[in-house]
């Protein structure tokens, strides 16, 4: 039990977003200096986890949520648009910066995954979220090798195996059901082809 909290912690999908790009920044074929790679983890990680995280104790201060692990689509829907915005805003501000725009594209396909996600909760159907943040980031990096003809086997194969395994953790620890764990999956990587045709 201890592992499978841990493994769900550890890849929470307020966290993902500062591996993605720690993982971008080791693969890209672009000059960045330092102090750019500097500035853009800070913005992201500032962005997709300090504030999230805040917004989570705000609305658990105010009684919206019941807890941190926000289990019913009722409590998900506010925090799900806190992201909505976060992640429209970066994908906004990165997309028009040539070195970075690729990791616009990631967060445009990403917001398109978690407003699918939305509107699934009008008809009530929950999407795993955790599984939500790895496919996109497995969608995009395979996208972005192919786009540079670039070979990311080691990195699509690591994102594969950890995507098994919180998928693992997340039913053993019976956060959903094997149905939610698909969607989010496949909403995931939806999301970013989309993306990248669009834009």
């Amino acid at each position: 039990m201890k592992f499978h909290k841990f493994i769900s912690v550890l890849l929470h999908p307020i966290v993902i977003p500062t591996i993605g790009i720690l993982l971008f920044l080791s693969i890209t074929p672009n000059e960045i200096k330092k102090e750019r790679q500097y500035l853009l983890i800070s913005i992201v990680f500032f962005s997709t986890y300090i504030i999230p995280l805040i917004s989570l104790i705000i609305l658990k201060t105010l009684g919206v949520i019941k807890s941190f692990q926000v289990e019913s689509i009722k409590e998900r829907k506010t925090p799900l648009f806190i992201m909505l915005i976060i992640f429209y805003v970066l994908g906004k501000l990165l997309i028009n910066i040539p070195d970075f725009r690729e990791l616009g594209i990631l967060f445009y396909g990403t917001n398109i995954s978690l407003a699918l996600v939305y509107l699934l909760f009008f008809f009530q159907i929950k999407s795993s979220l955790h599984i939500l943040s790895m496919s996109s980031t497995l969608g995009f990096f395979l996208l972005f090798a192919n786009s540079y003809s670039i070979s990311i086997l080691p990195i699509g194969s690591i994102l594969i195996i950890l995507t098994g395994i919180l998928a693992s953790a997340r039913l053993h620890l019976k956060a959903h059901n094997q149905k939610e764990i698909y969607f989010g999956f496949f909403i995931g990587l939806i999301g970013q082809f989309l993306g990248f045709i669009l834009l």
